[in-house]
């Protein structure tokens, strides 16, 4: 059984990454497939790689990924922010690049929540004069 280096758990929207780092040829696996098949957009699969970029670990590591939630783009986003974690975890130096790319902070931005008496978030019913 191979033996995990480091691990990172990445958030953004309603998505949750769980990202296991291991000694590798630069595999990424996301849920029991292919980054590229999971994701059939070839920007998603890229958003997941921009960590290794940066720090220049490509071809380094094999990169376990448990995901849910949310749609694609919020996916790609956690899995990202998870696998820049699990780098830090591993080698402290990577941290200066990776938060200068952003990739260090958890994008909080979440859909608003339904008001009741309210068609919508902020949509209201239409005004009527007469």
């Amino acid at each position: 059984m191979a033996e995990n280096l480091s691990r990172g758990t990445g958030r953004r929207k309603t998505s949750v990454a769980r990202v296991y780092l291991r000694e590798g040829n630069g595999t990424i696996t996301v849920n029991g497939r292919g980054v590229d098949e999971y994701f059939a957009s070839p920007v998603h699969a890229y958003i997941c790689r921009q960590p290794f970029a940066v720090t220049d670990n490509e071809g380094k590591f094999d990169v376990l990924v448990n995901v849910h939630g949310g749609g694609l783009t919020g996916q790609a986003g956690a899995i990202r922010h998870g696998l820049s974690r699990a780098l830090v975890e591993l080698d402290d130096t990577n941290r200066a690049s990776l938060k200068a790319n952003g990739f260090m902070t958890r994008d909080a931005r979440m859909v608003e929540r339904k008001k009741y008496g309210q068609p919508g978030a902020r949509r209201k019913f239409q005004f009527s004069k007469r």
